[in-house]
């Protein structure tokens, strides 16, 4: 197998070989899964069983159409059968809508999960990547990505959440605000296929707000919550209008007779389901905990059941990837061909704590030497350059990923627009956008005179580390410099809006997000003899703050080393209850969480 591995990966340049493919080219079995985001703890045994049982019939017969089907998930998600579209596998309702809604240009933040930007480049639109700065802890602040969707005048917006590979939420308020702020665009979609993992919040999914809205769809994963990958299905929500229409276009039997089973024995099993979401979310904290312990090793917090990590400075994620397998027949995601990351990134999926145990102790091995082939990370100080083996990744990455927009913020900030770029490429966003920050607690942006020192406990503050920059920086990408924060006196200057002759606003239609920022009613105004400057005649930004060290330092768990449940203000303990799916009781409550027992 050890001969074969790298070539097995390069073959699928698009993800990682299919375990049938790893099972093949050893003796049959294959290794331990922390590459797949599946539920280790769904099924159940005796579902299985059930299966199993029936297999023979299952697998003969065709199955029922997809209406059939899509009306009895209907009736356990308490949704509308008309306003729901059933697929084969996200993926197959991802290209739906690139055919049918995606008209010429699409935005999506990066990294992200890789059908959201490789889909509408093989059709020819144009793909404005926003790349989330490793600096922040790749969080999406939406005023600056609301703004980036305006500059560029882009028609189809699309927001994972949590976001794949880094786990990073956005609660529900904040959602629905940036989608009513995009009304008059084509299309926004909310991806919310790992949503019912998350514990942040009681009641996160938007399909409730998606149904009233014209241009509105939520994606939601059944295959990744039910640990049934291998089954390809999920479905869709959105006004009967919208849903309506892609379902038109779907085949007959697009769904097969295991997603019906299983689709049909729901049901029955709700109390178990709930119970393996609550194991996975206490395996999270447990393995993050786990894994920061780890010299140099940064783990980012997470509301998915994986999570993001950077490697240590000068280990190169494929090394790490191919001797995991081949030595300790472990798994990982590495994640040098995601746009917006790189070769230092591995995801690596919730699973329980007898596997993580194995996990760490092949990092250790692998990382710091105890194995006979020595350490993959060499003398500190040192570093090493990495390469995805993707030109298009490599320049992303090295211009924008982790360094602010240095340069390029200048550029985006000249008089007048560029240019749009080809095809599959971004563009940076205005350096005006850091007039404004987004709200620690999940929602929308608020003047940062008027946030400042008034963040959640536990959450991230856009303060400098207090670790400086070792001398083991990173040495393979530019130094991080976090968006500048104004002055703390209020400035007396108009918010931006967007060029009304290149992309103006139709009417009624919504504001764009970032020119109504949620200010609260304390907010200090400006002396009344101080007339408001026209925006043209600020040549020159407000004096800026020094510039932060840089990402947390190799060693320094992401924000503080705190663990998720720590940066949620928790204490890990008190799970809330599922996400839209039953609750102790084996209820069954709509898709909005809103609990209606059968």
């Amino acid at each position: 197998m050890a001969d074969n591995v790298t070539s097995l990966f390069r073959s699928t340049a698009a993800h990682s070989p299919s375990m049938a493919a790893l099972a093949r080219e050893s003796d049959g079995a294959g290794p331990v899964d922390f590459c797949i985001p599946c539920n280790p703890y769904f099924p159940t045994p005796a579902m299985f069983e059930d299966m199993a049982a029936r297999l023979r019939d299952i697998i003969t017969y065709y199955p029922s159409g997809a209406d059939t089907i899509t009306a009895e998930l209907c009736s356990l998600l308490r949704l509308p059968p008309q306003c729901v579209a059933m697929g084969n596998g996200s993926t197959e309702l991802i290209t739906w809508i690139d055919h049918l809604l995606v008209r010429e240009s699409l935005a999506v933040p990066v990294p992200t999960f890789g059908r959201w930007t490789d889909q509408p480049m093989e059709t020819g639109k144009r793909v404005d990547m926003f790349p989330l700065q490793e600096s922040g802890g790749f969080a999406l602040d939406l005023a600056q990505y609301a703004e980036f969707i305006r500059a560029r005048g882009t028609r189809v917006a699309v927001i994972c959440n949590p976001n794949n590979p880094d786990g990073g939420f956005l609660h529900k308020h904040a959602v629905v605000q940036f989608m009513d702020a995009m009304a008059d665009l084509d299309l926004v979609v909310i991806d919310e296929s790992f949503l019912e993992f998350a514990d942040a919040e009681v009641e996160p999914s938007v399909v409730q707000e998606a149904m009233l809205r014209p241009n509105v769809i939520v994606l939601r994963s059944l295959g990744k919550n039910f640990g049934l990958h291998g089954i390809r299905f999920g479905y869709l929500v959105a006004n009967p209008a919208l849903a309506g229409k892609v379902r038109s276009m779907l085949p007959k039997w697009n769904l097969n007779s295991f997603a019906e089973h299983v689709v049909f024995m729901l049901k029955e099993h709700g109390a178990e389901y709930a119970q393996s979401l609550h194991q996975v979310r206490r395996d999270r904290m447990d393995m993050s905990g786990q894994l920061s312990s780890l010299p140099g090793l940064t783990v980012y917090p997470s509301q998915g059941n994986f999570l993001f990590v950077r490697l240590p400075v000068g280990a190169e994620g494929t090394v790490v990837r191919d001797r995991m397998l081949t030595e300790h027949r472990i798994l990982v995601r590495e994640c040098g061909n995601k746009i917006g990351s790189s070769s230092r990134f591995l995801r690596l999926v919730v699973r329980p704590q007898v596997d993580v145990r194995r996990l760490v102790s092949g990092l250790e091995q692998v990382l710091y030497g105890t194995s006979r082939r020595g350490a993959a990370v060499p003398e500190q100080a040192t570093g090493t350059g990495y390469s995805s083996g993707t030109a298009a990744v490599d320049r992303l990455v090295s211009e924008t990923n982790g360094a602010g927009m240095r340069g390029l913020a200048a550029q985006a900030a000249a008089p007048g627009l560029a240019a749009a770029p080809a095809a599959g490429t971004g563009m940076p966003l205005p350096a005006a956008a850091s007039t404004v920050r987004a709200d620690p607690a999940g929602g929308m942006p608020v003047p940062a005179a008027a946030s400042a020192g008034a963040g959640a406990p536990g959450l991230p503050q856009p303060a400098p580390q207090p670790v400086g920059r070792p001398v083991d920086q990173p040495v393979d990408r530019p130094v991080p410099q976090a968006v500048p924060q104004p002055a703390p006196q209020p400035v007396p200057q108009a918010v931006p809006q967007p060029a009304p002759q290149q992309f103006p606003e139709p009417v009624p239609q919504p504001v764009p997000m970032p020119a109504q920022p949620l200010a609260p009613a304390a907010q200090p105004l400006a002396p009344a003899a101080q007339a408001p400057v026209p925006a043209a005649a600020h040549p020159a930004p407000a004096p800026q703050a020094p510039p932060p060290t840089g990402p947390t330092p190799p060693g320094v768990p992401a924000r503080g080393g705190l663990t998720a449940a720590q940066v949620r203000g928790t204490d890990g303990l008190s799970m809330a209850p599922a996400t839209g799916w039953p609750g102790p009781q084996a209820a069954w409550p709509n898709a909005a969480g809103m609990g209606q027992a059968f």
